[in-house]
């Protein structure tokens, strides 16, 4: 049975809630102490791996509607991307404005040279920016062709998220190793599309 318009409207409003809730409880968290003795850590840990989760439900939205036969589906992508460039938003932030300091916000073009993991945390952070600059119907219209180009730089963000993750984390643990292998199967179930850019 396919979802209906309705059905999706109800779905989006979750999904809605979904990506928001996570922003009140840390939001309580960090206000009545839940968080460990560096809780700077923690919030940008927290704020990275809702990107992460959001980018990943991103990716997963075309293969559902596509092998699920939901095409109504893909009307949840947007606003998916949108969460996944708000969280990453939040995560830059923490880091600049808990980790740097306010008075020290020109440490960070200096950091992002030294530290070759935020550099990648850079370029993925402004391949959304592009993306999210660019999701309204009426760029969409605009661009044409060149949108859908343009917007399949999400699969670079897909490839160098995850790598950032990994490398911060400097030591080899589960956690970043299941978001790799999560963004390395939703980008495998695109090889067609990645084997016709080849020909």
């Amino acid at each position: 049975m396919r979802l209906t318009a309705k059905q999706i409207t109800w779905l989006k409003v979750g999904l809605h809630l979904a990506a928001f809730l996570p922003f009140v409880w840390l939001f309580y968290a960090a206000n009545q102490g839940f968080l460990s003795a560096d809780p700077a850590k923690d919030i940008q840990h927290f704020t990275g791996r809702m990107a992460l989760k959001l980018l990943l439900a991103t990716l997963l939205v075309t293969p559902l509607a596509r092998y699920g036969k939901q095409p109504l589906l893909i009307r949840t992508r947007r606003l998916l991307g949108l969460w996944c460039f708000a969280w990453a938003t939040l995560h830059l932030t923490s880091y600049a404005m808990l980790e740097l300091g306010i008075s020290n916000l020109a440490l960070l073009g200096k950091e992002l040279v030294t530290r070759p993991y935020l550099t990648l945390g850079i370029i993925s952070w402004l391949v959304l920016l592009s993306l999210a600059a660019t999701s309204t119907q009426s760029l969409q219209r605009k661009l044409g062709s060149r949108w859908q180009k343009l917007h399949n730089f999400v699969y670079l963000v897909a490839i160098l998220a995850p790598i950032h993750f990994l490398w911060s984390v400097k030591v080899i643990s589960p956690q970043p190793l299941l978001y790799a292998l999560g963004a390395f199967i939703l980008l495998a179930l695109r090889y067609k599309k990645f084997r016709m850019w080849l020909r």
